[in-house]
């Protein structure tokens, strides 16, 4: 059997491996793109696929296709959308700016599957660009997947996985309620808080985040399909993107658009940079967050050891019993990675000359790295450090998730100087300061430098200095 045939494209004669789906432009393609080693994701070629599908279908209504080349092509879509012929995707991400290589890519399999499907012999002549590319253009039709596909890595990856870990740090707010410990302002002592309500705080970010990617994905649900090469609708009937819109909601359950305008909508990737803009943000709370945690798990001897993490794995290979933060230092990794794509999603953003953004694949390849990476963080975050997590191979511990050092946070609480602060109201600022300073300098506690110098009476320091109240409003007098 040969390993290669021969095919041909506007620009000559080209071989192709022989049990290849695609063809001429696929190879070409394949053999400048030697770039990364990287391919466009598979919810990327799932949204392609589809696009496609929706677009054999009205193209039937307005009688541009026949049924059967129709049915045909709309079933060969299908199955590349299902990851049937993901093998056949063997391009570079790093390629045209466009897309095309890719777009053509998708016409090449579908059309050869579609004519397989026909029976060779007896099928109509269907080609890559006049039957299954009909009223399209790569410059409508890439944006248009990369939308769909962000959309559905958000619906059901990144909300799901988010809106999980919410409740998981809502959940250790509400059981941390009443545990008392020593709040902390540049690094240093300040005044009590409780543990539910450092998480509270954790779990209002999180929940801010989700809020932020539902308010970035309302313009992701404009599409430009229908625009073809420029905006202008050229080479398809007026329509044909509302059609092909209702056809891809009907297939997704998303309530996607027209663009508004669709020379915006080719010309510039302004709503996916917004989209990262969200992902960024999202990642910068979840350092914050973790990088928090990491901080109060620090010790279990020398460091504050405020909270204790479930214990995953051995944490040195010199160092017998260490047990490091793993997860915490992973969802780390990911913001740093998630806010590096962002920068390079805003960049890509920025060149849009003219009539088209040239940065399409690249776009789309971070972004949809950017949502699995945060999505399988949060998991990860919740799963395995937060919360109760389910019982994983080599990890059978995590039973509670995050527990709190209830002595320890007594103890630092008891040994601080901060809460001085509500003896302020009482004896003044001057003598509050007098009072902590004498502490630091002696190593004795607030309440024994007060009672020592007969400032205060017993009940009344109590009642001043009474911890738990101390993480409410109010003045202690």
């Amino acid at each position: 059997m040969p390993k290669y045939r021969i095919e041909s494209d506007t620009m000559g004669a080209v071989r192709v491996p022989a049990g290849a789906r695609y063809g001429a432009q696929t190879a070409r393609a394949a053999a400048n793109f030697r770039i990364s080693g990287h391919r466009f994701p598979r919810g990327f070629i799932r949204a392609l696929g589809l696009v496609k599908a929706a677009a054999a279908r009205v193209n039937l209504t307005y009688g541009l296709l026949n049924p059967r080349t129709a049915a045909a092509i709309g079933r060969a879509a299908r199955e590349v959308a299902e990851g049937r012929w993901d093998g056949e995707f063997v391009l570079d991400v790093f390629q045209t700016g466009s897309g095309t290589s890719t777009n053509m890519n998708a016409n090449e399999v579908i059309a050869s599957r579609a004519r397989e499907l026909l029976g060779r012999r007896k099928a109509p002549k269907i080609g890559p660009n006049d039957e299954v590319n009909k009223c399209q253009s790569s410059n409508d039709v890439i944006p248009t997947a990369i939308h769909l596909a962000v959309l559905e890595a958000l619906d059901r990856g990144l909300v799901p996985a988010m809106e999980k870990l919410a409740r998981g740090l809502e959940k250790k707010s509400r059981e941390f309620g009443k545990v008392v410990k020593t709040g902390r302002t540049h690094l240093q002592d300040a005044v009590p808080v409780t543990l539910g309500q450092e998480f509270s705080g954790w779990a209002a970010q999180v929940r801010k985040g989700i809020g932020r990617v539902r308010t970035a994905r309302i313009n992701l649900l404009e599409l430009p399909i229908g625009g073809t090469a420029l905006g202008t609708g050229l080479n398809a009937p007026a329509g044909f993107g509302s059609r092909v819109c209702r056809e891809m909601g009907r297939s997704t359950g998303l309530a996607v658009r027209p663009a508004r305008n669709r020379f915006e909508a080719i010309g510039a990737r302004d709503a996916l940079v917004e989209a990262s803009g969200a992902l960024r943000t999202v990642a910068v709370s979840l350092v914050k967050i973790a990088s928090d945690i990491r901080l109060l798990a620090s010790g279990p001897r020398a460091g504050i050891g405020e909270i204790v993490l479930p214990e995953l794995q051995p944490g040195s290979s010199i160092m017998p019993g260490k047990v490091n933060p793993v997860i915490p230092e992973v969802v780390i990794q990911v913001g740093a990675q998630v806010i590096g794509n962002d920068a390079t999603v805003t960049y890509g953003g920025m060149l849009g000359q003219l009539e088209l953004n040239a940065m399409m694949p690249m776009i789309a390849r971070n972004l949809l790295e950017s949502v699995s990476l945060l999505a399988n963080a949060s998991t990860a975050f919740n799963d395995l450090c937060i919360a109760k997590g389910p019982r994983m191979p080599g990890n059978p511990e995590n039973a509670r998730g995050i527990s709190a050092n209830r002595e320890r946070c007594r103890e630092l609480l008891d040994r601080g100087l901060m809460p001085v602060t509500a003896l302020a109201p009482r004896l003044g600022y001057r003598e509050a300061a007098r009072i902590a300073k004498e502490a630091a300098r002696t190593g004795k506690t607030v309440r024994e430098i007060v009672l020592d110098r007969k400032l205060l009476g017993a009940d009344e320091l109590a009642r001043i200095l009474d911890y738990r109240r101390m993480t409410g409003p109010g003045i202690r007098k």
